[in-house]
């Protein structure tokens, strides 16, 4: 004879039938959609992220519920929680790397200015329009003013959509069908297989190449000048370094060869930065003769993506008159920012680059200890942050990080609150110099908000 079951039992022992499903009087108990729907939290998702998404979700955590992953009644919050923040699948992440500018984490913050900028450029907007004349203006004039200002030395400015853009732009205008004079050094490939050399081919100009990979001299270039040549390139050697035995030919140098000299300067540092004495910035080679410069401005600046073209008057109109640059053109977002960038505050990768190793250690410290005091595995460590980006390759910026069991790497990776660090010596740092200073109660509630899981998988 059988037992019976324990009067009043709940839980497992009577929650589920034989075949492990939930019995059928709990399945019916889940809610309607439409009565889901009604809950002021997920009725304020849907004015948020759009119905079919909150549906979706709302759908998910009612299929939980029927199995018995959830209780019936807690299905209005799973719904919540499975929604994401913005209808954008993309994931705002805290870069504890140590790399300042991590391209795959989309390289840099926007400041406060730039994003309320942005917002504020949502709607309409006289982009183009001059409101006391009413006729049409000149595209982004307030921007591009802003960024002649931050470059005295340069006649004018333009924008395209992004670094390689502003080079396309170049060597299409001035040497489409001719030679492009570049140093054999110079000839750089950077991250995801992209090579300078395809995309210089790409725009219809011919390569000329001079001198060898580690030395290259004023002469080299003068005696390759010829009818064929659209313009000299010097390209910034972005993210590797060649050492010893070298010899590379500055813009100054090459300013009296009859051509003009376009210098790709990559990192976007407007003007010279006591932290990265070694960086080529964009007023200091044009003074020295550069007839334009190519720049990126989601690096050194702090900005959005764009492309930056800075000098000759002449040259630059010419660039902007060409019929690729209504191709290459940025929106009305893009130079909202850049114009708060260069006008605003300092950008957060300013403040980044000049945080000092005391202050970063005294942030590690109290984190540290606040963590350690639940129970946390952490310490915190002196640590070495990059600039990443292609900008000042070989520099190191002494920084501090929270050292952790390496099970909360992919932890943290795949927490609410997306955090990466980087692995080191079989250890999880978060590095702080690239994190601000009001992320770090986020910080730490990321890190003790994964620590089930980060256990689980030690």
């Amino acid at each position: 004879m059988g037992q019976r079951p324990v009067a009043g039992a709940t839980g497992e022992a009577t929650a589920r039938s034989a075949g492990g499903a939930p019995p059928a009087d709990v399945r019916r108990r889940v809610p309607r959609t439409d009565t889901v729907l009604r809950d002021p939290r997920l009725a304020a998702a849907v004015d948020r992220l759009g119905a079919d998404r909150v549906k979706a979700a709302v759908r998910q955590a009612q299929e939980r519920a029927r199995s018995g992953a959830v209780p019936p009644e807690q299905v209005p919050q799973t719904a919540l929680d499975l929604l994401p923040g913005t209808a954008s699948g993309l994931r705002p992440v805290i870069n504890a790397t140590g790399v300042l500018l991590h391209t795959n984490l989309g390289r840099a913050a926007l400041s406060a200015a730039a994003r309320q900028a942005v917002r504020e450029a949502a709607g309409p907007t006289d982009v183009e329009l001059d409101l006391t004349t009413g006729v049409r203006a000149r595209r982004g004039r307030s921007a591009l003013a802003a960024l002649h200002a931050r470059v005295p030395a340069a006649g004018d400015a333009h924008v395209v959509n992004n670094g390689a853009a502003a080079l396309v732009l170049a060597a299409t205008a001035l040497a489409a069908g001719k030679e492009i004079v570049v140093s054999r050094g110079e000839m750089v490939e950077i991250g995801d297989g992209f090579r300078l050399p395809d995309l210089l081919v790409s725009t219809g100009a011919r390569l000329r190449e001079v001198g060898t990979t580690n030395r290259t001299t004023p002469a080299d270039y003068a005696a390759a000048i010829g009818p064929d040549t659209g313009f000299v390139l010097k390209v910034h050697p972005s993210n590797f370094r060649i050492t010893g035995f070298t010899r590379s030919a500055e813009a100054a140098e090459l300013a009296g060869l009859g051509v003009p000299v376009v210098v790709d300067i990559g990192s976007g540092l407007l003007a010279p930065h006591p932290a990265l004495p070694g960086e080529p910035d964009a007023d200091t080679q044009l003074r020295a003769g550069a007839a334009l410069v190519t720049a990126s401005g989601d690096k050194l600046l702090g900005g959005p993506q764009c492309g930056l073209l800075l000098g000759r008057t002449e040259l630059v109109r010419a660039l902007a008159r060409h019929p690729l640059a209504r191709a290459l053109r940025v929106d009305k977002l893009t130079l909202a920012a850049l114009e708060a960038t260069l006008t605003g505050p300092p950008t957060p990768t300013a403040l980044a680059l000049t945080a000092g190793p005391e202050a970063l250690r005294a942030r590690a410290e109290r984190l540290a200890a606040a963590l350690a005091a639940d129970g946390i595995d952490v310490r915190a460590v002196d640590s070495a942050a990059t600039v990443g980006g292609g900008g000042a390759p070989g520099v190191s910026l002494p920084s501090a990080a929270l050292s952790l069991p390496e099970t909360y790497a992919r932890a943290l990776r795949t927490g609410r609150v997306p955090v990466v660090g980087r692995l080191e010596a079989g250890r999880c740092l978060l590095d702080l110099r690239a994190v601000p200073p009001e992320d770090d109660d986020r910080l730490a509630e990321a890190v003790r908000s994964v620590r089930p899981a980060a256990r689980g998988r030690a």
